[in-house]
């Protein structure tokens, strides 16, 4: 595909400009957890870390991708705000990772500056 694009052609690719960040977390329950207090967990996280950050949550309770809640990129800040969250020693994870910020749409192309 031509790289020289047009300003609208660019905005309805999400490339350049108008790229949209994200990032991905995966889950690491504690042995013998039952399903109950995982799914307790996760309603949590999404109510108190992605929601109130203004963010939306794509994917299960060990794996997804959070990305802002309407057109647009996740900030640095809103990204540590969901980290620390989940630093705040939940008894319920044995571990979690939370990536850097990632392309949405094009999760290969490096992040524009």
């Amino acid at each position: 595909m031509a790289t020289n694009r047009s300003r609208r052609l660019r905005k309805k690719l999400c490339v350049d400009e108008f790229q949209e960040l994200g990032f991905e977390l995966t889950f690491t329950y504690k042995e013998g957890l039952d399903l109950d207090a995982v799914s307790a967990f996760f309603e949590r996280f999404i109510v108190e870390a992605i929601e109130n950050n203004g963010l939306g949550f794509i994917g299960a309770a060990d794996y997804g991708f959070a990305c802002l809640g309407k057109r647009g990129s996740v900030t640095a800040e809103q990204r540590t705000q969901a980290e620390a969250w989940l630093q705040q020693g939940h008894a319920e994870l044995a571990n979690f990772t939370v990536s850097p910020l990632l392309d949405v749409w094009y999760p290969e192309n490096p992040v524009n500056a």
